[in-house]
């Protein structure tokens, strides 16, 4: 069997398992739903007030697609890993011609299909519920790579959580430590001018950052494909998915 046919094979086995999985299924689209529909239908923003709301709309479309972005692919992969190192499926998976960096493109792109969706499901919320104006162009296709470059580097990240933690609740426990802070201090819903000034340097070490500033050009700013921004930032996400994912291949146990 080919590379293609080997991760083709473990594609479709971890997408009949995530399927099954209802009560995941379920919760994966309703907190990005339940999220817009408060702060962004109930709350709403203030734009000639202050405070964490005081942009319109639009500018907070980073904020809610970063939240699945970043929380799925920690939260599942971790865990997946830490239920194949609870199941001794590793040292079995060791005895087949499925690679870890297989193995782990394979869960990814399963990742990448759930929050494709989800992320649609949230641009649609945003249009309809919140009424933000995103300029519909050919160049929000752009989000496309967006997307799948952050779900790459988050998946990435998310094996190297599983492959350290103890169990599958110590996984949660870390994906939601290091998500919550990157949710909030990575130009998503909190604007750098609210930062400290000392600690705005720092925004630039996170990764969630460059999605956000990439993301925010295309459907708040409105910039072509052609924007230097948009360039520089898409490299960066690049950059750092191709080193989370290698990182998180070499981080998966060869055994239990």
């Amino acid at each position: 069997m080919t590379a293609t046919g080997r991760v083709r094979a473990e594609f479709g086995a971890a997408w009949n398992s995530f399927l099954r999985r209802r009560t995941a299924v379920f919760f994966t689209f309703f907190f990005p739903v339940i999220l817009v529909l408060i702060f962004g239908a109930l709350v709403q923003t203030q734009p000639t007030g202050g405070g964490l709301f005081a942009e319109p709309q639009a500018y907070y479309v980073p904020g809610y697609l970063a939240t699945v972005v970043l929380f799925t692919p920690l939260s599942r992969v971790g865990s997946e890993i830490a239920r194949h190192r609870e199941g001794n499926r590793f040292e079995k998976l060791a005895t087949t011609p499925l690679s870890r960096a297989e193995w782990l493109l394979a869960q990814t792109l399963v990742n990448v299909v759930v929050i494709g969706l989800a992320a649609l499901l949230i641009l649609m919320l945003m249009v309809v519920a919140t009424g933000a104006e995103i300029p519909l162009s050919l160049d929000l296709l752009l989000l496309i790579p967006f997307v799948v470059l952050g779900v790459a580097t988050f998946c990435g990240l998310g094996s190297v959580l599983g492959s350290v933690a103890d169990s599958q609740d110590g996984v949660i426990a870390a994906s939601n430590a290091v998500a919550i802070p990157l949710l909030f201090l990575s130009e998503t819903f909190v604007t750098s001018e609210l930062l400290p000034e000392w600690f705005q340097s720092i925004v630039g070490l996170s990764p969630l950052t460059y999605f956000s500033r990439g993301v925010r050009a295309l459907t708040f700013e409105g910039v072509g494909w052609g924007d230097a921004t948009v360039l520089l930032n898409l490299g960066i996400v690049t950059a750092l998915a191709v080193v989370f994912f290698a990182a998180g291949a070499y981080a998966i146990p060869r055994t239990d």
